[in-house]
């Protein structure tokens, strides 16, 4: 199932109603929204042998014929694949296998991910000239078994000044067949190619179509509510937090605000040295975590309206009592200390002394209001 995207849905709804496949598309949206996943689908739908149409008379695939089966596990002799990669005359049919493994486990990747998956470490990716010959290629042969060829560009932004290499291809490709570009950034694609393509545009996911993706994915309703909040749309980043996630951050950092104001040495020295067992992955959640509370409090601090917070009922009742003890000033260091040990975790500093010499920071923070 392809979270949210209504209208994206919709116009891919009417090409294939109409039998009136654009030759060239550009998805074009935010990092991890469904573009791919959209591309996925709309590729299986165009090779369904038996496609149905359901009671709101949109097209569907089958999901039972040849065709479908193939498309569905990436292996559909006429659905290619071309994707960053590392190496100068390295070309994206040598790292199918990896790609196969990472759609099977989901089909929100981003490039980072991808890069760091097929070893890339500190190198760039990109997608050069013998890729681009290869393309050329592939489509020059007629279709193996399905009614179109259809290429599917993950990031053509990597494409830099190879992309020149397929403008001749994709304004006039060879009968039934389609390119479907997937990408996030407009400016890096050359004008040239962007003229050749009809641009479908998606948009980050709502909070409430990321918590009904995480729950189909068998993630408590709480734990995928906080995933969301903190995600800002990005479908990839929600799992991530989700699946790393061990603690109630909400009850976790109103404790450790609590016992900061306090200022009792044994409290806070117990507090940190149980937190520094929780692993870098929770610690940068529940920072992450501490970040959005204090954005959504700052916005509550200027307009004193808690129904436009993003945070739950019981989040709302600390920030409203936070409201007598943290001002504008405060809400700004707190915010610092939290960016810096935020940068400082992520390098494997020692948590024990970082959050007890934050937590200290923080009670001056606390008790020194105006």
């Amino acid at each position: 199932m392809i979270l949210g995207q209504q209208q994206a849905k919709q116009r891919l709804q009417r090409m294939l109603q109409n039998e009136r496949l654009a030759h060239a598309m550009l998805f074009l949206g935010p990092e991890a929204c469904g573009k791919l996943a959209m591309a996925l689908d709309f590729a299986q739908r165009v090779l369904c042998e038996n496609k149905q149409a359901n009671e709101q008379g949109e097209i569907t695939a089958c999901g039972n014929c040849r065709a479908c089966i193939k498309t569905s596990k990436w292996i559909h002799p006429d659905v290619h694949f071309s994707f960053p990669t590392i190496g100068t005359n390295a070309r994206s049919d040598q790292f199918l296998e990896h790609w196969r493994v990472m759609l099977n486990e989901h089909q929100y990747p981003t490039v980072h991910e991808w890069l760091q998956r097929i070893g890339a470490e500190n190198k760039q990716g990109n997608i050069n000239k013998e890729e681009c010959l290869n393309i050329v290629r592939k489509l020059s042969l007629k279709t193996f078994e399905g009614s179109h060829k259809i290429m599917i560009i993950w990031m053509p932004e990597y494409l830099g000044k190879e992309g020149n290499r397929l403008l001749k291809l994709i304004e006039e490709p060879p009968a039934n067949t389609l390119f479907i570009l997937v990408a996030e950034n407009q400016e890096l694609i050359l004008n040239t190619i962007l003229s050749r393509c009809q641009i479908v545009q998606f948009h980050a996911l709502q909070d409430e179509e990321i918590v009904e993706g995480l729950q189909q994915r068998g993630i408590a309703e709480a734990t995928a509510f906080s995933a969301a909040q903190l995600a800002s749309g990005n479908f990839n980043e929600a799992m991530k937090l989700a699946e790393t996630s061990e603690n109630d951050n909400a009850t976790l950092f109103l404790d450790w605000m609590r016992k900061c104001y306090k200022g009792h040495g044994v409290e806070l020295v117990k507090w940190v040295e149980q937190f520094a067992g929780v692993g870098r992955e929770n610690q940068k959640f529940f920072l992450r975590y501490a970040l959005h509370f204090m954005r959504e409090y700052l916005l509550l601090f200027t307009t004193q309206d808690a129904t436009r917070l993003r945070l739950c009922k019981a989040e709302k009742q600390t920030a409203q009592r936070f409201l007598n003890i943290i001002g504008f000033e405060q809400v700004e260091r707190i915010v610092t200390l939290l960016n810096q040990l935020s940068y400082h975790v992520e390098r494997n500093a020692n948590p024990k002394v970082l959050f007890l010499d934050a937590s200290l920071q923080m009670h001056y923070f606390l008790r020194k209001r105006g």
